[in-house]
């Protein structure tokens, strides 16, 4: 059995969970199919983990073309390099058109995982403009037309046949998340802490992510104000989505520092060890995201025995057990598509109680780290993640 993954991240262009899903399951998948990887970006290796690699790049002639246009015309070079594979499968809209039009072109099932959705992401079109609806289009069109859709929550299957009605429930399987424990697992050592200015003596409340509306950075800069003032808050920030959300962040920070110092700000993607070492000495990771389908990154840190507060929303509640792994934070949405908080500021003040709650308490802390890790381990492990695929290419070859 041959099958074809088209994605837009693929090692070493990795920048959020999608991609982090994608090189894992890959890794997985290679060793019982025969697999090929198209991907988004620059010239790779041709081989990873025993799947075959092709790279492409934006086309010519589109160099400077809204950038929906571009994921368009990138995912129609991909065509022909698909031809033959028994099955097509495609991660996030960026390549759905892809593995749709594949499916079309050369007659086999398209299944898609969804890692998010265009219409619980409305702030997009401050990135994309007119493109925002062409990436709705292409992402509603897959999924209708698709052989199986794979949600990686339930949450997020809910989400689906919310947002789009015309997909056959029967057609839409849950399969998580993972996380490849033995590349996540505590580091004691504090040289990276050092050199990034983070105290390893104090309590720390860490976040690490890309700087989207939908990661809810505001609200966790809002709460960090009421943190004890021995607390460290170590942002570990990918660059913002648009200039307004950057300026509004750094005006946070500003604000923050001036009422209570005590802000370590890294701006910019880590390399893993670091990122581990981070989290190992975390007394508490917060996730105050208001979109998310899963949060691989909460596993991330539990993986690494850190306690975790995040926000009750989307998939997180299937990832973090309350009062064992971490707390949720309840979070009452405006049903619009934006994820806005019904009560903003009470959900500041909920999430600045929870986070004070653990780092006042080290042992329970602790406790909370060393469960998140057993959970981690238990739960999530890429090989069983990978059956599970395996069985949904079954269900519609």
């Amino acid at each position: 059995m041959r099958i074809d993954i088209v994605t837009k991240e693929f090692p070493p262009e990795i920048y959020g969970g999608a991609g982090v899903h994608v090189a894992e399951l890959s890794r997985v998948l290679a060793a019982e199919v025969e697999l090929r990887v198209h991907a988004f970006g620059a010239p790779r290796p041709g081989e990873y983990h025993g799947a075959s690699v092709s790279s492409y790049g934006v086309p010519e002639g589109l160099v400077g073309a809204n950038a929906a246009v571009q994921t368009l015309g990138t995912d129609l070079q991909m065509l022909e390099g698909i031809s033959g594979a028994d099955l097509v499968h495609s991660h996030t809209w960026y390549a759905n058109m892809a593995g749709h039009l594949a499916a079309l072109l050369h007659g086999i099932p398209h299944v898609l995982s969804a890692h998010s959705l265009e219409p619980l992401r409305p702030w997009k079109a401050e990135q994309l403009g007119g493109g925002y609806a062409l990436s709705s289009w292409a992402e509603k069109t897959s999924y209708e037309a698709a052989a199986a859709v794979i949600a990686v929550s339930a949450g997020m299957r809910a989400d689906i046949l919310r947002s789009y009605p015309d997909v056959d429930p029967g057609k839409v399987h849950v399969v998580h998340n993972g996380i490849d424990v033995s590349q996540w697992s505590r580091d004691e050592d504090d040289d990276v802490l050092r050199t990034h200015g983070i105290d390893p003596d104090r309590p720390s409340v860490v976040f690490v992510g890309r700087n989207t509306r939908q990661k809810g950075v505001p609200y966790l800069l809002r709460a960090a104000a009421y943190l004890p003032a021995e607390v460290q808050l170590v942002l570990c920030l990918g660059a913002a989505d648009t200039p307004e959300l950057a300026a509004e962040t750094q005006g946070l920070i500003d604000d923050l520092r001036a009422r209570r110092g005590s802000v370590v700000l890294i701006e910019k993607m880590l390399p893993r060890r670091e990122v581990v070492q981070i989290l190992s000495h975390a007394t508490v990771f917060a996730c105050p995201s208001i979109y998310e389908p899963l949060g691989i990154v909460n596993l991330e840190a539990m993986a690494c025995g850190a306690a975790v507060v995040a926000s009750a929303t989307g998939g997180i509640p299937e990832v973090v057990d309350d009062g064992v792994t971490g707390i949720l934070v309840p979070l009452e949405q405006v049903q619009d598509g934006t994820g806005t908080p019904l009560d903003p500021e009470g959900f500041v003040t909920d999430f600045a109680a929870a986070l004070t709650a653990v780092v006042q308490d080290p042992e329970r802390a602790a406790a909370m780290g060393a469960a998140g890790r057993a959970r981690a381990e238990q739960q999530f492990d890429w090989g069983s993640i990978g059956d599970a695929t395996l069985e949904v290419y079954r269900g519609v070859l």
